[in-house]
């Protein structure tokens, strides 16, 4: 790993303490580095606050010539809800400027590297740009779709059961698979959810603990209980039961500013979430236990020919305790 690379990780994992905090923008994450030790930090903590540049150089009171400002996304250029990036990086006289990755809106990308470089600032892009680019993927959709980002997470057992014939599902996965999940609620700007999940688990959706967040909770269908929790408990005003198309739902979310929805089922959900083509990315967590043929499906009992069904790409592989994560793509037809 280069020098630039290590860097930039550093700057990729303070981005992170702002996910499921900065909707409608993205988490970005900077540092500056003068004579190869990091000497700020800062990251983009909500919307309408300052950027991670501000965060980072607002607690230095003089920069050298030397000095290096690594940020996980090309600064803005344009006055918003706060003034341009790009100013104050030129207003401090920082001359060398690491990014990660560009910014994704077409009407934005690349301006602000050009206006560095033409006021003689050295410009390097690409750095980690993969993780970059995965960290703000859900901004991305939504700028270039409209739609947010939806992922979806399944908890299974190694046939595919989601549930036992009863519908009981606590707890198919162990704690470490189910910390994880709390990780993944706190990410989200969203908790989906089928009525029928309600009806049968009342759960509270909430991430805990919540550091912070406090994803809304989306129901979709009818005949959701008024006692539910998340029609009654302290995130009630957060809470949206919907009843249309998948798809006019996610453009709902989208135009309500949403970056990224996790779907946590159930199974009926799932399958018209996959058949609607809005699933973006698929996380299923396996335990070592079998439920047989009674088991409630993870797709719902709907089925595909073997010539029409869905194809994944898997991306990673997972220890989480005695379970395993498999964390996927699907494969989008050219």
């Amino acid at each position: 790993m280069s020098l630039h690379e290590s860097f930039m990780q550093r700057a990729l994992a303070l981005a992170r303490r702002g996910e499921g905090l900065t909707r409608p923008n993205p988490p970005v994450g900077a540092l500056l580095v003068q004579n190869g030790k990091i000497i700020a930090e800062g990251f983009h903590k909500k919307a309408g606050g300052p950027h991670a540049e501000v965060n980072c150089l607002r607690t230095v009171p003089a920069i050298g010539q030397s000095a290096v400002l690594y940020v996980t996304l090309e600064p803005c250029s344009t006055q918003g809800r706060t003034p341009p990036c790009t100013d104050l990086i030129l207003e401090r006289g920082i001359r060398h400027v690491v990014i990660g990755t560009k910014d994704p809106n077409p009407v934005h990308a690349g301006r602000g590297i050009r206006l560095l470089r033409r006021a003689g600032v050295d410009v390097i892009t690409g750095v980690c740009r993969a993780e970059a680019e995965a960290l703000i993927a859900p901004f991305a959709k939504r700028i270039l779709t409209g739609m947010p980002y939806v992922t979806l997470k399944l908890a299974i057992t190694i046939d595919g059961r989601i549930a036992d014939e009863s519908g009981r599902s606590r707890w198919i996965t162990g704690p470490q698979a189910r910390s994880k999940v709390q990780e993944l609620r706190r990410s989200a700007d969203a908790v989906l959810v089928g009525a029928g999940t309600v009806r049968m688990d009342n759960p509270s959706l909430l991430p805990r603990p919540a550091r912070g967040r406090s994803p809304w909770r989306i129901v979709v269908g009818t005949d959701v209980p008024p006692e539910s929790r998340v029609l009654t408990d302290e995130a009630a005003d957060r809470t949206l039961v919907m009843n249309d198309s998948l798809e006019k739902i996610m453009r709902d979310l989208g135009n309500r500013g949403f970056l990224h929805v996790l779907c946590e089922g159930g199974g009926e959900l799932a399958g018209s979430l996959v058949r609607a083509g809005l699933v973006d990315r698929f996380m299923f967590f396996m335990a070592p236990s079998i439920l047989g043929g009674g088991g409630v499906p993870m797709f719902g009992k709907k089925s595909w020919r073997l010539a029409d069904m869905p194809r994944l790409n898997f991306q990673t592989l997972e220890r989480c305790g005695k379970d395993v994560l498999i964390t996927a793509g699907p494969v989008r037809e050219e």
